[in-house]
């Protein structure tokens, strides 16, 4: 029986590594299969013919609407004044947190990635209560040129 001395042991294994690697290389690099392929994604946040507070949405407009897309950033703590909207609009919280109150009483709490259909023609508020800034991209839907916000008068007592 014939014995390898240790160098020829050492050289044949570092030998048979680098072709082993080697044959990894070729076939990873060379190989004839396709990569999987990501595909895309697609997630409904919301879908209703009702705001939060549970309206009935209103009719579409008659005439071709005009679409807006707001970014709207709300810093920490601070207070929206009160307001409503003329027209649809939905969105959707893309950071922090944001809770939303109707002149009711009624509150939705929002945190990020949380959508909206906001409501129409109701006075509310929304306030930011986290300790950063909150950002939402809101869609508003309307005849051209219309308001997409108008703000409740202050009065002084």
């Amino acid at each position: 029986v014939r014995t390898l001395s240790t160098y020829a042991m050492k050289t044949l294994l570092t030998r048979c590594f680098a072709l082993a690697a080697l044959a990894a290389c070729v076939q990873g690099c060379c190989s004839t299969r396709a990569p999987a392929e990501a595909k895309p994604v697609s997630v409904e946040l919301v879908r209703s013919g009702r705001s939060w507070d549970g309206a009935i949405l209103p009719p579409y407009p008659a005439d071709p609407p005009e679409l807006r897309i707001l970014r709207i950033a709300i810093p920490a703590g601070a207070r929206l004044p009160d307001h409503r909207h003329p027209v649809i609009n939905a969105g959707v919280l893309t950071r922090g947190s944001l809770n939303v109150v109707a002149e009711n009483g009624q509150t939705l709490e929002l945190k990020a990635g949380d959508p909206i259909i906001e409501v129409v023609d109701t006075w509310h508020y929304g306030y930011n209560p986290g300790k950063t800034e909150a950002e939402i991209v809101v869609f508003y839907v309307g005849d051209t040129n219309a308001p997409i916000t108008e703000y409740k008068p202050v009065t002084c007592r």
